[in-house]
């Protein structure tokens, strides 16, 4: 069992920068993959960053590459996300969760936290 607290959210400019925080319990955090999601109002959740359990492999969604980086601190048990030069339409709830490497689907979810992107 593992469960996700995200932190990190907040009211920003358009070119800001914000890091958000996802701190785990349970034993086997440094066993799980790791992913970051968002939701829009009106819309759809999707994907937005994921890393493997070692930390050596990511992968973003083209939305945010080169401006959002993945990151994880396995003695923490916690995951980031650096978040650079947002833009408006970054604007959604961002959610951390947890994923068996052997899973299809995630298997934990965060509450999620708000990240507004003004103009």
């Amino acid at each position: 069992q593992v469960q996700l607290v995200e932190s990190g959210g907040g009211l920003v400019q358009a070119g800001d920068s914000l890091r958000l925080s996802c701190a785990a319990s349970g034993r086997t955090f440094s066993s799980y993959a790791m992913g970051w999601f968002r939701q829009a109002p009106g819309k759809e959740r999707e994907f937005v960053a994921g890393i493997f359990p070692s930390g050596t492999w990511t992968n973003y969604a083209d939305s945010v590459k080169g401006r959002f980086t993945i990151s994880r601190d396995n003695a923490k048990k916690s995951v980031y996300l650096q978040m650079n030069n947002l833009k408006p339409e970054d604007t959604a709830v961002y959610s951390c969760a947890a994923r068996n490497p052997t899973h299809a689907q995630y298997d934990y979810w965060g509450q999620g936290t708000q990240v507004t992107v003004s103009s």
